[in-house]
């Protein structure tokens, strides 16, 4: 027979049971209807003809995939100047549209107007660059984390991190976008950098007439095809080995090269990333697209004009002790080119050049 003392207790525990299920019953339809979950509209980057032919498919992170809402999220993040330390500058400040997302200042100035002493790299492709390197000495791992940097720059934006992320909390749009895009009305600066990312992602150029004439869409002048020669000549232009050809399309091989410059290295560029010295004075290459809105050229922007950059390589060259060894004429001062072959090789470097891609709308600060 049950004691009242158990008897009392196991009253009491069915009771509670009881009223627990009662109250769980009475606001059921709170408790078991699902927590809607926003799903993001997926969006895979458009690869034209040319890169899909000659290439493997874009790199995409698996924990930042392209997407409607996350692009046009970036795209706003790019071209408002919110993240900066005064509210004046944007990430396309620097990496202006119609400059093929460059700056044509030889070095861009901050918020504080302090010059930098690099000029800043053109944005596309960037999907394919398969050793995530980024900078112009490789110091970013990923474009997420190359993102990220500018903004606390001091001879940039020139903010944190922290206030950045405030002032997009409290903006009346922010939040919203964030959510539609990630899920979370909770801004990070990982998320914010992700965005920027997915949309420096879809900046692809292949349109140019070269790209035309390799799908047979259309037709070089005899000025461009020489050129063309030249360029893949060891003995005459020699660019090929460090920009690629026909069958890569990118126009960069994405390594690091001290291209004779200069005999005194003052830069050590990738040497400052690594700590090797053997990497002083070694920068990444840049892309040959869109040569006739880049300028001005090299790392330092020390050449404004294509026929100056022509010049260095052609009779300009200087040896130091890191010198690229596929600088192979560094000991005559280049590879000697003459007036007519200079002609006929910048004719075939502005081929490259993809006016559409500087006029697309989706590319562009339209509100």
């Amino acid at each position: 027979m049950m004691s009242w003392r158990k008897y009392t207790i196991k009253f009491a525990l069915t009771f509670c049971v009881l009223g627990g299920l009662f109250a769980c019953s009475s606001n059921d339809s709170e408790i078991l209807e699902p927590e809607e979950v926003y799903t993001p509209t997926p969006k895979p980057l458009d690869v034209p003809p040319i890169l899909e032919r000659l290439l493997p498919p874009p790199s995409v992170p698996v924990d930042n995939p392209q997407t409607v809402e996350g692009i046009a999220l970036g795209k706003k993040l790019f071209f408002d100047p919110i993240l900066s330390g005064d509210g004046t500058q944007s990430c396309a400040s620097c990496h202006k549209p119609d400059n093929g997302f460059t700056d044509n200042n030889r070095f861009s100035t901050g918020i504080d107007g302090i010059e930098g002493t690099r000029n800043s790299m053109p944005i596309f492709n960037l999907a394919w660059n398969r050793d995530n390197k980024f900078f112009w000495d490789g110091r970013a791992t990923s474009l997420e984390i190359q993102a990220l940097e500018p903004v606390t720059n001091p001879v940039e934006m020139h903010n944190s991190w922290e206030n950045a992320i405030s002032s997009l909390q409290n903006h009346p749009q922010y939040p919203t976008l964030y959510q539609e895009a990630f899920g979370t009305k909770t801004i990070t600066k990982e998320l914010t950098a992700k965005a920027i990312a997915q949309f420096e992602r879809t900046l692809i150029s292949a349109n140019s007439p070269f790209d035309k004439y390799l799908l047979g869409e259309g037709t070089l002048t005899e000025q461009e095809l020489r050129g063309f020669q030249i360029f893949m000549d060891e003995s005459r232009g020699d660019c090929f080995h460090c920009h690629g050809n026909d069958n890569s399309p990118l126009w960069t091989d994405n390594k690091f090269h001290n291209n004779g410059l200069d005999a005194i290295i003052t830069d050590k560029g990738l040497g400052n990333v690594t700590g090797d010295p053997n990497h002083d004075g070694l920068f990444k290459s840049p892309s040959l697209r869109n040569l006739a809105y880049t300028a001005p050229y090299m790392h330092d922007g020390r050449f404004e004009t294509l026929d100056e950059v022509i010049n260095h390589y052609s009779e300009g060259l200087v040896y130091s002790r890191t010198i690229d060894p596929l600088m192979k004429a560094v000991s005559r001062g280049g590879v000697q080119l003459s007036p007519s072959e200079k002609a006929d090789l910048k004719a075939f470097l502005l081929s490259l050049s993809d006016p559409s891609f500087i006029a697309n709308p989706d590319f562009q600060n339209i509100n």
